[in-house]
């Protein structure tokens, strides 16, 4: 897709060094997740852009929008190194690192960030994250991963729920079997609009400062975690790509991408911590809202309707791992 961040001079003399690891690692699964979708797509290719900060890395932006299956999907790499603001230190400080208080830290972060909003409301929106952090502080160095993969269906689909909580299960009981009930509950706690009362989807996985039980451990998790990304989402895509649709569901696909633009820009930590940073960049920032959305003032679904039962579901998380479910399940409206 393009070249490495890092010159790679650097990148060859330090392959063993926790910072290289995770760079290749992220633009290899950008590269395979481009190619994915563009073979869902068949016809149409990721605008991809190379950018540099001059306070020190860059990234990988790649944007595919106006496509026939994918009305925008976004998939970002960024290697970035620098000073932290203080700001940000104290949002880290807020959730328990032990970090110099008013102070720009020295830091490096590489990541991985994706948002891909389909054209039809019977595929889902997923959203994946995953990430390494090093922050400099009082001489030591404090490092730590975080990231989560989640899912927001229009309309809900038990099966699809049931295939992408599975895929997720499956990859974090490879490692602790312990991780999923937590970073699911964390998933579900997360992305939560307070002020609606609703999750912002059917939820995934979340988590943040792993640092145990060991660095190249947590670097493992991450990378199957990244991995499972394609084999959890493209079975949905490929499902319902072609499924017709009414008007009705289109609205109210848009208003649901809506709340999605609420979380991004009010609660999601990622976005702030981006806008914290000097010399950020606010179009890749802002790459995951969605090419279109609509908010209708007190709007409210019929009692019963399909878009009623999403509602419930987003507002009273459930279960999905061990959960029965046909096959074929869509549930729609009947016009």
């Amino acid at each position: 897709m393009a070249l490495p961040i890092t010159d790679l001079d650097q990148l060859s003399g330090r392959s063993e060094d926790m910072k290289t690891k995770m760079e290749l690692m992220i633009m290899r699964v950008q590269s395979e997740v481009c190619k994915a979708l563009e073979k869902e797509e068949e016809g149409k290719t990721f605008l991809v852009e190379r950018w540099a900060r001059k306070e020190g890395g860059g990234g990988v932006t790649c944007v595919m929008q106006g496509g026939r299956v994918f009305e925008k999907a976004g998939v970002n790499i960024s290697v970035v190194s620098g000073m932290l603001p203080a700001p940000a230190v104290a949002q880290m400080r807020a959730r328990g690192k032990n970090l110099e208080q008013g102070k720009n830290l020295p830091f490096f972060a590489a990541g991985i960030s994706a948002v891909i909003h389909p054209v039809n409301p019977m595929v889902p929106t997923i959203h994946f994250n995953y990430r390494y952090f090093e922050v400099e502080s009082a001489g030591t160095t404090q490092w730590w991963f975080g990231g989560g993969t989640d899912l927001t269906p229009y309309y809900l689909n038990k099966a699809d729920a049931v295939h992408f909580h599975t895929t997720l299960k499956e990859t974090c009981d490879k490692h602790d079997k312990t991780y999923y009930p937590r970073f699911k509950k964390w998933c579900d706690d997360y992305f939560n609009i307070p002020h609606r009362g609703e999750r912002r989807g059917v939820g995934g996985i979340f988590f943040d400062d792993l640092d145990t039980p060991d660095q190249e451990e947590c670097f493992k998790f991450v990378t199957d975690c990244a991995d499972s990304v394609l084999p959890s989402y493209v079975p949905l895509v490929q499902r319902h790509k072609t499924a017709s649709y009414t008007k009705v569901e289109r609205e109210w696909q848009l208003l649901r991408r809506g709340r999605y633009v609420e979380f991004n820009l009010i609660y999601d930590r990622g976005t702030k911590f981006g806008l914290y940073t000097p010399g950020a960049r606010y179009e890749s920032i802002l790459m995951s809202l969605p090419l279109y959305a609509k908010w209708e003032y007190m709007h409210h679904p019929v009692k019963g309707s399909p878009e009623d039962t999403l509602l419930e579901v987003l507002r009273n998380p459930q279960e999905w791992v061990g959960v029965p479910a046909p096959a074929e399940e869509t549930i729609r409206n009947e016009l």
